[in-house]
């Protein structure tokens, strides 16, 4: 396949990586460990783990998860937010040979429960903060083993005012709960310290995550990565953002780089471009548990000289309007990333005008790991495109029908490369919908590529909404708008937000007339995540609809974006 794409590379990125130098994320992961034993790895709120204190509690952690006579490849959910506990379960499923199934903490027991009975998921390490949405829905799952973990465990004793940081959007810290047989973060590691972590034989094609992502049909679907995904995906990265920071020679150890982890670790983004990278080279992670506090977080960010900011665009813009964030020293900084939504021309230029430094707009899905293309870091000014494909990355433009088309014709964004998932777990039919016989992932958004390989998104072919980076599948809030007895029928759509990019409206047509826009809400409210939920209701008598019935949800996009 051409690839027009390399001869715009920056000086020494390869054009390939080789995904085989690692048998798994748990080798990848074990050579940090010994190579930096003695470097801070992550620090949160004022205590920092090293990376031989990642080594010795994942031993433990993965240890005691053993003890639970769970079988290999057993699935493991995580639920915190970006505190120290998580680096540390991370490690230990996966060198105890079973999968992560990351899920976002702010799931209402509804959204968490399909996960935890999609996946299978037998043990949960989760923060004591939301417990109480795990109690609701415990007796519908197969979790039989919980570890709970509490801001005190590797925090030496926080108080209330630092923990409120974390989940000030709970309005209690830590709501009652109860779940029988659960043992505590602490009491996990001390008694996996009395037994020996077994080594599993852990190959590249073992799964390594279940990464969940929305589902067209309203029902989200994991994205099933492997061990070699992911190490493929981490040296893409590595070769992209750190190249010139390679060894001087085999065996030398790289400057220290500090990552501003901001993104949430249960997300693909900061999970692959925060934790696992920045272990890949032996950095420092400085974990950002609540980033809407953005006071909280210049404050953090004062006390370090940090070189690697991946973000979103949200993020950066809320940055750049504070004062005191405009002030800081950033002398260290090599290069900012923004992903999951576009970044804005008026936001990369005055980065670069604030911080002296790029912010570089990188692209991917849960499905490729993430990352698949990214604009060069030495870039100059800002170019409205997703950039170029990593290396050993292939993209290509299809029509309808599946085929190439030429260049700066307009289709649909398609890649294929090391970090591209197999498929959906236990989806065959959505598996073989978005993935062609030639290995390419069909990603759903159209786009356009140049003669330098540069790639514009210019639609959806999905109707997908963005907030904030997070994906929004209409049918997923329509099914729980519908179920309100007051709703006729109803069409969700994303509308543009000068904050998350685009928020979530519906559009409803009324069987109760005394229906209300705040009944909606808050019906709403206990049944989706806040970034799902409906910012925007309108009322209608009719919705658009095809010949055969079907909701035209672009029309009523057009109509608004007509409105606006």
């Amino acid at each position: 396949m051409q690839r027009p794409w390399l001869a715009y590379y920056p000086p020494g990125i390869p054009a390939d990586i080789d995904p085989g130098r690692y048998r798994s994320l748990i080798q990848l992961l074990e050579e940090s460990f010994a190579q930096y034993a003695e470097r801070p790895a992550f620090v949160c709120m004022g205590r920092t783990l090293a990376y031989a204190d990642i080594d010795a509690m994942s031993r433990k952690l993965g240890a005691w998860l053993q003890s639970r006579g769970l079988p290999r490849g057993a699935r493991v959910a995580l639920m915190m937010p970006n505190v120290l506990q998580y680096p540390v379960a991370i490690a230990a499923v996966l060198r105890a040979g079973y999968t992560v199934v990351n899920v976002n903490p702010l799931y209402t027991a509804p959204e968490l429960e399909h996960q935890l009975k999609d996946s299978g998921a037998e043990a949960i390490v989760i923060l004591e903060n939301f417990a109480h949405t795990l109690q609701r829905v415990l007796s519908a799952t197969a979790i039989r083993h919980i570890v709970v973990a509490s801001m005190g465990d590797l925090m030496g004793g926080v108080k209330g005012a630092l923990v409120n940081a974390v989940v000030r959007h709970v309005k209690k810290l830590v709501p009652p709960f109860s779940l029988p047989g659960a043992v505590s973060f602490r009491r996990a590691l001390a008694q996996g310290a009395a037994r020996e972590l077994a080594r599993p034989e852990i190959g590249p094609d073992d799964v390594a995550f279940l990464q969940y992502t929305g589902g067209t049909t309203g029902v989200a679907k994991g994205a099933v990565l492997l061990h070699r995904n992911l190490v493929a995906n981490v040296l893409q990265c590595d070769a992209w953002l750190l190249t010139d920071e390679q060894p001087a020679r085999q065996g030398g150890q790289r400057t220290q780089h500090i990552f501003v982890c901001a993104l949430p670790l249960y997300h693909i983004f900061g999970l692959t471009v925060c934790a696992l990278l920045g272990m890949r080279a032996g950095g420092l992670n400085v974990m950002v548990p609540n980033p809407r506090d953005i006071p909280d977080l210049v404050r953090t960010l004062s006390g370090y000289r940090f070189t690697l900011f991946p973000g979103v665009n949200t993020l950066f813009n809320a940055l750049l309007n504070n004062e005191q964030f405009r002030s800081l020293d950033f002398s260290g900084l090599r290069v900012s990333v923004g992903g999951g939504m576009a970044v804005q021309k008026a936001v990369a230029d005055r980065w670069r005008e604030v911080t002296r430094s790029p912010l570089c707009e990188g692209y991917g899905l849960s499905e490729t790991s993430p990352v698949a293309c990214c604009t060069p870091i030495n870039i100059k000014e800002y170019s409205g495109t997703i950039g170029i494909p990593l290396p050993s990355t292939d993209a290509a433009i299809l029509d309808d029908d599946g085929a190439a088309l030429p260049i700066g014709e307009r289709g649909e964004i398609a890649l294929r490369g090391p970090q591209v998932m197999p498929g959906y777990w236990n989806m065959p039919e959505e598996t073989a919908r978005v993935m062609t016989a030639d290995g390419f992932f069909k990603t759903g958004d159209i786009g356009i590529m140049d003669e330098r390989g540069y790639i514009r998104i210019v639609d959806r072919k999905k109707d997908m909404i963005l907030v904030s980076g997070f994906n929004v599948y209409p049918n997923e809030v329509e099914a729980v708008v519908s179920q309100h007895p007051g709703v006729l029928e109803c069409a969700a759509i994303g509308v543009p937000d000068e904050h998350s990019g685009e928020a979530v409206k519906v559009v409803v047509v009324k069987r109760d007339p005394a229906l209300t826009e705040q009944d909606l809400k808050a019906f709403c409210r206990d049944r989706l995540t806040g970034y799902k939920r409906p910012r925007y209701v309108e009322f209608r008598s009719e919705l658009p609809k095809t010949n055969v019935g079907k909701i035209l949800r672009r029309e009523l996009r057009t109509g608004t974006e007509a409105a606006a």
